[in-house]
């Protein structure tokens, strides 16, 4: 793709991640931060890929029911490890996208230092 943009959104909530041994780790929090990028063969009529409000509206709109939540309670999450990884893919399976856009990342951080992306083929 050609174009492209990005929308970062922060949303906090816990988790508790499933080990190896089947065992759960012990509940805990993080500011979750997201960037999903989208693109575009060509521009629109108006000289852009979207806009950028636009882009952020259809972002919050999956990620606030995530807000002060526990991600293990979530549906997307009852049978799926609620790791950074997989937030990425409830994101990405999520996000409603107009015609002639593409997703081509979701990249998810629990901390500043630590994060997950995933792009879809």
């Amino acid at each position: 793709m050609p174009y492209e943009i990005a929308a970062t959104r922060s949303f906090s909530a816990s988790h508790q991640l499933r080990l190896y041994d089947g065992s759960m780790e012990s509940l805990h929090g993080h500011n979750w931060q997201v960037t999903v990028t989208v693109g575009a063969e060509q521009l629109d009529s108006i000289g852009v890929v979207m806009d950028f409000h636009e882009l952020q509206r259809r972002l919050d709109a999956v990620t606030g029911p995530m807000h002060n939540r526990h991600l293990n309670e979530l549906e997307a999450f009852k049978t799926r490890n609620p790791s950074a990884e997989n937030v990425a893919v409830v994101i990405a399976q999520s996000l409603k996208l107009p015609a002639g856009m593409s997703l081509l990342s979701v990249q998810v951080w629990e901390t500043p230092d630590c994060s997950a992306i995933f792009r879809p083929r």
